[in-house]
Formats: C-alpha cells, sequence, structure tokens
C-alpha cells in the first residue's frame, strides 16, 4: 500500500479490526440497498447508506449541501472523524460514497480495501445490532464541482485531445451488442475501454462485478499493475480523463483507482453515465 500516492485512502481488514471501538473511527456500510447491512455488518458500523442515497431522484442527483449534512449528522459522525466506508458487490456504492464525500470536502475518508468480501472471507465476525448513533452537527464545504461532469460538459469536450474518455462498462455495453435496458446502446465517441467482467454463480445469474482494477478477492492491485494497465491503453496523467460506465459504480471506482492510488490530478467522474446518454435520442453514439 505504500506505493500508492494516498495510502491513507484505503484501509486494511486488520486496520478496522484494530479500531472498531476508536470513538473517532466511523464505519459506513453502503450497498445497492440495507438487506446485507440487516443480515449482519461490521461490528460498531454507524450506518447503512443505500444507492438511492447517493443517487436522488429520477435525475440521479447526488445530495445537496443540506441533505449530506443530515446524512452524516445523523449518523453520529462529526468532521474530524475518520469514516472508513465499505460495502458488497464489489464496493461499487461504497466508492461512490467516497466521492461523495470527497465533493464535500470530509478530510479524512478511507475505503476498506476489499469491502465486506473480505472481511467475511478472514472469517471476521458481523453483528446484527442496530446503530443508536448520537447525532452531530455536521457541516460540510461547499461542493467541489471540479470532479464531477455533466453531459453538457462531455458534449463540449468531445474531439479535443487534451480530454480522454474512459468506459468501464464490460466490452458488449461497449461495443452496443448489450444495451443493459438502455435505449441506445454504443459508447461515447472516441471513448476507450477498460472493462469490467460479470461474476456470475453455478447458475449463471448476476451476483457482483470484477473491476480490471483490483484482484479476485477485491482488494486493489499494486501500484506498478495499476499503472501497466492504464499505460497500456495511453491513458497518462497528462491528459484530462473522463470516467463513466452504467450508474457511476464501475467509473467511480476507476476515479478512485486513478486518483487515490495513481495520484492522477485531472480526472472527472461523469456518474449519470450510459443510462443518461444512452437514453438521450440526440446525443452522439459510438
Amino acid at each position: 500500500m505504500s506505493d500508492y500516492a494516498f495510502p491513507r485512502s484505503l484501509a486494511t481488514t486488520q486496520w478496522v479490526a484494530d479500531h472498531l471501538n476508536d470513538s473517532n473511527v466511523r464505519l459506513l456500510e453502503v450497498g445497492w440497498d440495507t438487506s446485507e447491512f440487516d443480515a449482519g455488518h461490521i461490528p460498531n458500523a454507524v450506518a447503512a447508506w443505500k444507492y438511492a442515497d447517493i443517487h436522488r431522484n429520477d435525475e440521479r442527483e447526488i445530495p445537496s449541501k443540506s441533505q449530506i449534512e443530515e446524512m452524516l449528522s445523523k449518523a453520529g459522525i462529526a468532521n474530524n472523524d475518520t469514516v472508513v466506508l465499505y460495502g458488497g458487490f464489489g464496493n461499487l456504492i461504497a466508492v461512490m460514497a467516497f466521492w461523495v464525500l470527497k465533493i464535500y470536502g470530509h478530510p479524512d475518508v478511507r475505503l476498506l480495501d476489499g469491502g465486506r468480501q473480505k472481511w467475511l472471507t478472514e472469517g471476521r465476525s458481523l453483528s446484527t445490532e442496530m446503530p443508536s448513533a448520537h447525532p452531530t452537527q455536521y457541516v460540510a464545504l461547499e461542493p467541489d464541482t471540479k470532479v464531477r461532469a455533466a453531459k453538457d460538459f462531455i458534449i463540449g469536450v468531445l474531439g479535443r485531445p487534451e480530454y480522454l474518455l474512459v468506459d468501464a462498462r464490460p466490452e458488449d455495453m461497449y461495443t452496443g451488442e448489450n444495451p443493459a435496458g438502455v435505449a441506445r446502446g454504443g459508447h461515447l465517441p472516441t471513448a476507450i475501454n477498460i472493462p469490467a467482467t460479470r461474476i456470475l454463480d453455478d447458475q449463471g445469474e448476476f451476483v457482483s462485478w470484477q473491476t480490471p482494477t483490483t484482484n479476485s478477492d477485491g482488494t486493489f492491485k499494486a501500484f506498478d499493475e495499476l499503472q501497466k494497465l492504464f499505460f497500456e491503453k495511453n491513458i497518462a496523467p497528462a491528459k484530462t480523463i473522463i470516467t463513466y460506465c452504467l450508474r457511476g459504480g464501475l467509473s467511480t471506482h476507476m476515479w478512485f483507482a486513478l486518483t487515490q492510488l495513481l495520484g492522477y490530478s485531472n480526472v472527472i467522474e461523469y456518474d449519470r453515465s450510459w443510462v443518461e446518454w444512452g437514453n438521450l435520442e440526440d446525443m452522439p453514439v459510438e
């Protein structure tokens, strides 16, 4: 971990186990829904968030400043706390929450490397005790919109050589073979594909994602492996990189690897991604 640009953005399972009772460490589980949390969560986790908390309403809008303040205050989180985010589903929704907390300037937010998957694989304990947090008065910073792209911004930079679009979806979605429930298949013009793959159970049913930036246990690959992955696709830090996927999970995971682990300084996440772009008739598609 020491080779990463910002190693403190990751927390190991052992670090979390050693700090479960620290008064200034707050564990937050973030998943597609709260069913896994309800069935059993890491002891002393203060709250459970779901995808709909991160992407709200039909517009898939992130929480406003007042909404994120309310969410964090209700969870008993103070501005000077260390917040450790984790979840199932390949940590994808947890990474989106990390990105949101960075937008609102929380100074010490970390991702549990490997998420629920690694915690359970190691045989570590879970709790079904529901949290009873003491509310705080959290005060967020004004949102840093430089790390978030809207479709109008994308339209304005298409074809400009100083920008690179990176598509984190599986290859069949990128090519348009699988529209994934969206009106049109394909990808953003000039986008480079670094595809995730689906993890299926014995019956062929979808379970989760295997991202190209992580090992089979869900932990992130080493610095050198990550650097090679992106360099082989000519994705260099000199460019401004825009990440996107289907609904924002895979691409914020890639945003995390690029910014927190490799230290790329100009990476922008298009979190509304293909479910917005592909459902608009007048958007250019390849």
